[in-house]
């Protein structure tokens, strides 16, 4: 093997590595963002929505670049690394809600009315994403096995039509199910999946961002 290929190996290597870092961070910081932004219900058309709804969806494709450089299994390995994140931003800001604030910044209450997880809507949150995210690897390995290689974008589409649909009824039962009607939660259900699967569709293109290491 002479210089040049070596050389031209080790750029190969680097390349997949830079986008492994890349693809890796802004799926569990677009994890993370979606979360606390959830913690704002606002108002769009009519309908209350929390506004982690925007940028949540994008996840599944984000997940669909880790896929493509890091294979099933790092897949797996980030997924189950942004739940113990999320789980573990939520009982970070539990504990510093809890401790008393200085009378000089006068904003303890605010903080904690804001800021404080409710649990049930914390649970159903890291549920719904580790299920629906893992679903989303094995309908995703199985499409590049047993169907194509070819028409990338077709391989996000067909994952994040199962993963979005899996991931929107475990939150909404979870979060809402026995607690409000379930007329409501079926309108919760449905607007929020229009929502999901309309920026599902926009980030179709993301996946063309890194280039495809061997599938493992």
């Amino acid at each position: 093997m002479n210089d040049t290929t070596m050389a031209s190996g080790s750029d190969t290597a680097q390349a997949f590595g830079a986008a492994a870092v890349w693809a890796v961070s802004l799926y569990a910081g677009a994890q993370l963002i979606s979360n606390v932004a959830s913690l704002k219900i606002g108002v769009i058309g009519g309908f209350a929505v929390d506004m982690g709804t925007f940028l949540y969806p994008v996840t599944f494709t984000l997940r669909d670049l880790v896929h493509k450089v890091l294979g099933r299994n790092g897949a797996r390995a980030v997924i189950f690394a942004a739940g113990a994140l999320n789980l573990f931003m939520a009982l970070y800001l539990t504990w510093i809600a809890g401790v008393p604030g200085d009378p000089d910044w006068g904003l303890n209450e605010q903080f904690s009315a804001v800021l404080t997880p409710v649990w049930r809507l914390v649970a159903a949150s890291i549920l719904a994403q580790v299920v629906s995210e893992l679903a989303d690897t094995e309908v995703y390995h199985w499409f590049v096995r047993r169907i194509t290689h070819r028409f990338h974008w077709l391989r996000v589409l067909v994952s994040n039509s199962v993963s979005v649909p899996v991931d929107n009824v475990i939150f909404a039962v979870g979060a809402f199910g026995f607690v409000l009607p379930w007329s409501v939660v079926g309108q919760i259900f449905l607007f929020n999946l229009v929502i999901k699967y309309g920026v599902t569709l926009a980030s179709l293109p993301f996946i063309y961002f890194v280039r495809e290491r061997g599938e493992q």
